[in-house]
């Protein structure tokens, strides 16, 4: 029998994606099981979806605690429901360096630009601020670097002439919301490798 991959899931906010990777796991496209969902924001819609599915739900108080605290608090969290996979989906914090590197190739997110290009916050606002012509959503592995690690999906999006910044933003969340459940199903078939700066998709 192959074994399920305990997941645990770091939000801040809604939890959109969040419900697409419950919603692939229930439709039984993944392998893998959601363990915990951990957040910094103690009224995030995110805990609500996940209580909703009967999935422990913990607030993790930032208040008065500097990034190793913090971090250590979220860690002995993950081990105690037994995480295997740490996905950061709407996650509003900097991971410390050590954490990351602690659990390196086991942690992964999802930014809503073509990285390298418009890293940090307000992504969909920069590209289209920018004037591109194509943007889109990036699966990649966390390093300690901010929205550095090396790439597991690119999906790409064309800014169309009359798109708005929210127009746009909406139809990238539609691709994130496709692309985050297969990159974790690809983690979970032991089906990703990390070489340097690529990852390889074995067939």
């Amino acid at each position: 029998m192959v074994q399920v991959t305990n997941i645990g899931v770091l939000v801040s906010g809604r939890g959109s994606n969040l419900q697409s990777i419950i919603d692939s796991i229930n439709r039984k496209e993944i392998n893998a099981k959601i363990t915990v969902v951990i957040s910094d924001v103690e009224d995030a819609y995110a805990l609500e979806r996940a209580r909703k599915h009967d999935i422990p739900a913990v607030f993790v108080n930032p208040k008065g605690k500097d990034r190793e605290k913090l971090d250590e608090e979220i860690a002995e969290t993950l081990r105690e429901h037994n995480a295997d996979l740490i996905v950061l989906a709407g996650y509003m914090r900097i991971l410390g360096k050590d954490f990351v590197r602690k659990h390196y190739g086991r942690v992964m997110n999802i930014h809503p630009a073509l990285l390298p290009s418009f890293p940090g916050l307000h992504a969909q606002k920069q590209a289209f601020e920018y004037g591109v012509k194509v943007s889109g959503c990036t699966v990649h592995f966390v390093d300690a670097e901010v929205d550095h690690g090396p790439v597991i999906i690119q999906k790409a999006v064309p800014v169309l002439e009359d798109d708005t910044e929210e127009t746009l933003a909406k139809r990238i969340l539609e691709e994130e919301h496709k692309s985050y459940p297969e990159a974790i199903r690809l983690y979970t078939e032991g089906r990703l490798k990390i070489v340097g700066r690529k990852v390889a998709v074995r067939k």
